[in-house]
C-alpha cells in the first residue's frame, strides 16, 4: 500500500484538495492492487472513516479518474471497476463466470500497442482490449462439476 504522504502528494500534484474521503478512496484503490467496483471500495472506505455515502464514493472516483489518478474499466455485463495502475496502455482479462479481472501488459510495442485497420482520421492514443475466459478457480470448478456428472 502506498504511504499516506505519497497519496496526499499525488492529490496535490493533480490539483486536488486533500480531503479525508478522497484520500480514503484513493488509498483503498491503491492498496488493493486489483480491480474493485465502487461497492467494494465503499466498504473499505467505510471501515476506515465510519460513514460515507455511496454518492460521495462515486463522486470521488469520478474526480480521481478525471485527473488520471485512477482508471475505470467497464467489462460488458459487469459493474465499472477501478484501479490505480495508470499511465500505461495495459489491457485486462476477465473471467466470464466470477468476474475476477487481471492486468495484461501490451503484447507488442508502445502505446497504443494495437493499430486499427483504419483510424478514420482519429489520432489514436490508446487501445483497450478485454480478453475473456475462465479463471483457474472457475476452470477447476467446471472440471470438478464435469467429473460428478
Amino acid at each position: 500500500m502506498l504511504e499516506t504522504h505519497t497519496l496526499q502528494e499525488s492529490l496535490r500534484q493533480a490539483g486536488l484538495r486533500v480531503t479525508a474521503p478522497r484520500l480514503a478512496v484513493l488509498s483503498a484503490i491503491s492498496g488493493k492492487g486489483e480491480h474493485w467496483d465502487a461497492e467494494a471500495i465503499a466498504d473499505t472506505v467505510r471501515k476506515q472513516l465510519g460513514t460515507l455515502s455511496t454518492q460521495a464514493v462515486y463522486d470521488n472516483l469520478r474526480i480521481l479518474e478525471k485527473v488520471g489518478l485512477v482508471r475505470r474499466i467497464q467489462p460488458s455485463g459487469h459493474p465499472g471497476r477501478y484501479e490505480a495502475r495508470v499511465g500505461d496502455n495495459h489491457h485486462h482479462i476477465v473471467c466470464r463466470r466470477c468476474g475476477v479481472t487481471a492486468n495484461v501488459d501490451c503484447t507488442v510495442g508502445a502505446a497504443p500497442c494495437l493499430e486499427p485497420s483504419s483510424d478514420h482520421g482519429f489520432a489514436v492514443e490508446e487501445a483497450e482490449v478485454i480478453f475473456w475466459g475462465l479463471c483457474p478457480q472457475c476452470r477447476q470448478e467446471n472440471h470438478t462439476k464435469d467429473l460428478k456428472e
